[in-house]
């Protein structure tokens, strides 16, 4: 697979020279200063993509074309917003930028609890604490009806926590939850709004009524809209799964399991149609078997997350090494099936130092080169067997 590497533009700390000296073959990026909803110009996509072919790398896959929230739960100006992404669509397939990773979540990109959560070897992980998660949900949203989500042991906990959490405690978990995860994301909340907690609970309400089937609705309406623009230039869509793939904060998941990638790929049968097949997002999900859903949706798979996480029974989950056992399944499915994919390593530990550096939460360096190499040895070993089998 191609080794690629998600870039935040040239305000990135890690510059592309520092990426072709690690091996890194393609660019993942996005044009990060324009507003959601807006129409990505031409002049500005080729800019980047000289720069970024300047350095000898290829920008490789967007990431991402954000789908604006009212494109989600349908609201009046979703069919102008459409209309604007299709121009957008049609400027990246001029340009030949021709992979698009999106994402169909409400509100949520993605969530953790802990950002800094430290191991035993001195190095942090990406951490998801479900008693956290319930007091943020329970007792600083206050959302309506929030305790019938979770167990009595866990809602007992939360309360518990309630009583003991310290100010800053509260704080650092809200910036967590609301603003580090998802400011450089999809742009909804950043750092320069003061009032994130009610900011939220606004976005929340957007989804009143919005149910499950609804959303699988939003989203056959959005992909059925755009598929001649992806047909004329032969634009690649791929959806990330829900991250976790679980309901949070009373807000439909569709992305979070087998049953549900089949259910998308079928609602909207078209090659162009397919999958971000992100091994992390979908190994927090107990119900799923990754190596296994690998193989089943390889031929519908454009893109490819490569990292592990250790869920637990009771909610929680952690980000572990790239070097697992399951993962080289993953890898092993897609190198015997679909070789030329764009792939990144994704997260990575805090480690050497990175923690000092203001990196976006999950986007080390040191970490993710480390885990660049330990993916890089993998796919020597499959190489090898690919070899072995046809001698």
């Amino acid at each position: 697979m191609e080794k690629t590497w998600r870039w935040f533009g040239r305000k990135d700390k890690i510059t592309l020279d520092m990426l072709r000296q690690i091996g890194v073959e393609g660019i993942v990026t996005a044009l990060h200063d324009i507003p959601n909803g807006e129409i990505w110009p031409l002049e500005k996509i080729i800019e980047l993509k000289d720069y970024i072919e300047s350095y000898g790398l290829r920008w490789s896959v967007v990431e991402s074309l954000p789908v604006s929230e009212a494109i989600k739960y349908a609201g009046p100006e979703r069919d102008q917003l459409i209309e604007n992404y299709k121009v957008s669509l049609a400027n990246l397939g001029k340009a030949g930028v021709t992979t698009v990773c999106y994402n169909f979540m409400p509100v949520l990109d993605w969530a953790r609890t802990d950002i800094f959560h430290r191991l035993a070897d001195g190095t942090y992980t990406l951490y998801f604490d479900k008693v956290k998660f319930a007091y943020f949900d329970c007792f600083i949203l206050e959302r309506a009806d929030a305790y019938k989500d979770y167990d009595s042991e866990i809602l007992k906990q939360a309360e518990e926590l309630a009583l003991t959490i310290s100010e800053e405690e509260k704080n650092e978990l809200i910036d967590t939850i609301i603003v580090k995860t998802q400011g450089f994301v999809n742009g909804n909340i950043t750092e320069e709004d003061r009032h994130p907690v009610a900011l939220f609970k606004k976005l929340l309400q957007l989804y009143d009524g919005i149910d499950r089937d609804m959303l699988r609705e939003n989203l056959v309406y959005f992909l059925s809209s755009i598929m001649p623009t992806c047909e004329q230039y032969q634009v690649k869509m791929c959806i990330h799964p829900d991250d976790p793939p679980f309901q949070l904060l009373g807000l439909p998941r569709i992305i979070t399991s087998a049953s549900d990638i089949e259910w998308m790929l079928k609602a909207v049968d078209n090659p162009l149609n397919g999958l971000t097949f992100c091994a992390g997002s979908l190994s927090a999900g107990l119900q799923n078997d990754v190596p296994e859903m690998a193989k089943r949706f390889a031929s519908r798979t454009h893109f490819v997350h490569l990292r592990y996480t250790g869920a637990t029974p009771d909610g929680n989950f952690m980000e572990v090494s790239h070097l697992n056992k399951r993962l080289i399944e993953v890898i092993r499915a897609f190198e015997f099936t679909n070789p030329t994919l764009p792939m990144r390593v994704d997260h990575g530990r805090l480690m050497l130092g990175d923690e000092d550096k203001g990196y976006n939460a999950g986007y080390s360096f040191h970490g993710r080169m480390l885990g660049l190499a330990q993916v890089e040895g993998m796919m020597a070993v499959i190489d090898d067997e690919k070899n072995n089998l046809k001698q």
